[in-house]
């Protein structure tokens, strides 16, 4: 034997077998790759269960790392929501505070005018008296005025009347003497005559309306007399038709008038817009006049009026026959009548006040 074979005194006793048995180290042989199959198969198919189990592990962790970021996602959107219904919540404290001071505000205004108006009332119930007594003399002291400066008996009589119901309100008997006086100076107020002075100014009116449209006398008598007996123009040759006309033209290019003492309505024509508008200076005086109870300027301005009327206008035509009937009876209308003196009722006011004031203060 060559040197590289082993000896074999110094082999295994199952080496020794094999190299004494080659069949036997086949089946050796066989049985150890079968061995060495099976450990890889098995290496192998731990290896692939450790890689599914890596693969499923990592879908595992996969779908927990997207459910831990939709949960992320939802908290969130839910803390946003939240500071927002935390911002608005604090805006709409922030608001009702404001609200609390405002209404602590008013509360304390109101409570301050509630005691004004307390101490107000008290002020009034003291003197509830001399309250009664000053404004139904502030009531007479309106009527006499105008009693006495416009001559208007109707406003006078319903401030009478106011005072009388304020003074029935209060039924007290220390005011009969008062209530007496005011019947006595209603009743007197009552008994005057009605003057419509409305009425009369309307009429004025009408006569001033109707002024610019009133022939004059003058223009009355330019005027051709119509005869029954002429005959009418058609019934004329031409040749006189002709003439006719002709001379009527002439007399419309010359015209004229004589004026003198005996025949004073008659008037320049440049003269006739001054007449018309001194009528109705006059008629706007005695407007005036009226509204102010002046009886004398009243009748003066109206003689004057209806004076120039009867001199310079067409005494026949029916609009000035009704205009001078109108001026006639609005002379004849009373503009001021006597009216009864409140004086008596003035100083009992004043004496009454006079004794309120110096007596104490009474709680009503």
């Amino acid at each position: 034997m060559s040197d590289t074979q082993p000896e074999v005194g110094n082999m295994a006793p199952e080496a020794q077998q094999v190299v004494a048995d080659p069949a036997a180290g086949r089946a050796v042989r066989d049985s150890r790759s079968v061995t060495a199959i099976l450990a890889l198969v098995l290496a192998l198919a731990a290896v692939g269960f450790s890689g599914y189990q890596w693969v499923r592990d990592r879908g595992n962790n996969d779908a927990l790392r997207r459910d831990f970021a939709g949960r992320l996602a939802d908290m969130e959107a839910r803390n946003k929501d939240a500071l927002l219904r935390t911002g608005q919540a604090a805006a709409a404290l922030k608001e009702v505070e404001i609200k609390l001071v405002m209404l602590e505000a008013k509360l304390a205004e109101s409570q301050g005018q509630q005691i004004a108006l307390e101490t107000l009332y008290q002020e009034l119930s003291r003197s509830r008296d001399e309250w009664i007594v000053a404004e139904i003399e502030q009531s007479v002291l309106l009527a006499s005025q105008q009693l006495q400066i416009a001559g208007n008996a109707h406003a006078a009589l319903i401030g009478l009347e106011n005072a009388e119901t304020r003074l029935k309100r209060t039924d007290q008997s220390r005011y009969g003497a008062l209530r007496r006086v005011l019947n006595r100076d209603i009743e007197r107020l009552k008994a005057l005559p009605l003057i419509d002075v409305y009425g009369a100014g309307a009429r004025i009116d009408d006569v001033l309306a109707a002024l610019e449209k009133l022939p004059l006398a003058m223009d009355a008598r330019a005027r051709p007399e119509a005869t029954a007996s002429m005959p009418s123009p058609a019934e004329l040759p031409g040749w006189e038709r002709l003439l006719r006309g002709m001379w009527q033209e002439l007399r419309q290019l010359v015209r004229v008038q004589r004026v003198d003492q005996q025949d004073a309505g008659l008037l320049a024509p440049e003269q006739a817009f001054f007449l018309r508008e001194n009528m109705k200076l006059r008629l706007l005086g005695a407007r005036v006049a009226l509204s102010a109870r002046d009886t004398k300027s009243y009748q003066a301005d109206l003689l004057a009026a209806l004076t120039m009327l009867e001199r310079h206008f067409d005494i026949r035509d029916s609009a000035v026959i009704a205009a001078a009937a109108t001026l006639r009876k609005l002379q004849g209308v009373p503009v001021r009548v006597d009216a009864p003196d409140l004086t008596d009722t003035l100083e009992l006011l004043r004496k009454l006040r006079l004794s309120r004031a110096r007596a104490p203060a009474q709680v009503a």
